[in-house]
């Protein structure tokens, strides 16, 4: 596990230390949100996997007032951080301590995985994909964002610098921000935008379109063959 996601300082500074690290954050959810309405239906039950902190539950849940939802996250800190953000709307929410396979069968309406895969490498990426797609009705959507850039070492070092450059515009201190270049590139397993599209096509998913790109961050909605 990220110790980002166990240690309670970093575990209570998530959603602000998140929203200047990623591009359009609110953005990002309000688009899924939307993404995920066009198939689900009023009442939907959508599984949320990477659900610790809540951001996106909260965001689906005020958006959508009939829909209930399924989250799955392993670390309890940001569990209980999600049951914190939401509030009064954890009533529409169960919350599962886990990985994919603690998520219910299902079938769900849909699915969100939002800044979560690129913690996996290929093979355990491609597994936890045809997990959930196993839990979703044929033809329910499922949005996915993530880490996602060229993976030859020059590129990946640019696309990094970038965003941290974006990170420190948004307020994030300079050597933290630029500490992150060669922490993701050596802790991170993440692919290329091609690799990644052909993962949730080898996984069951068709109809891939990418949605979302902000510098090293792509996002692609999709649905379940």
């Amino acid at each position: 596990m990220n110790d980002a996601f166990s240690d309670p300082l970093a575990v209570a500074s998530y959603a602000e230390r998140t929203a200047k690290i990623v591009p359009g954050l609110l953005d990002l959810h309000a688009m899924a949100g939307l993404l995920l309405a066009e198939r689900a239906p009023a009442d939907a039950r959508i599984l949320v996997l990477g659900a610790g902190g809540g951001l996106e539950l909260k965001a689906f849940a005020e958006a959508h007032q009939a829909w209930t939802f399924d989250g799955v996250d392993p670390s309890a800190d940001m569990l209980q951080l999600a049951r914190a953000t939401l509030g009064d709307l954890a009533s529409r929410v169960r919350l599962h301590r886990g990985y994919i396979d603690s998520a219910p069968e299902g079938p769900f309406d849909g699915a969100a995985c939002l800044l979560t895969l690129h913690f996996l490498a290929a093979e355990e990426r491609l597994a936890t994909l045809k997990a959930l797609a196993r839990r979703l009705k044929p033809g329910a959507p499922f949005v996915v964002a993530h880490h996602s850039m060229p993976v030859d070492d020059a590129s990946k070092e640019q696309w990094l610098r970038r965003n941290a450059m974006y990170a420190i515009h948004a307020g994030v201190p300079a050597e933290q921000a630029l500490g992150s270049v060669p922490a993701i590139k050596e802790r991170l397993p993440v692919l290329s935008p091609e690799q990644d599209r052909a993962l949730l096509e080898a996984a069951g998913f068709s109809g891939v379109e990418l949605f979302y790109a902000a510098f090293t961050f792509k996002g692609w909605v999709a649905r379940r063959a």
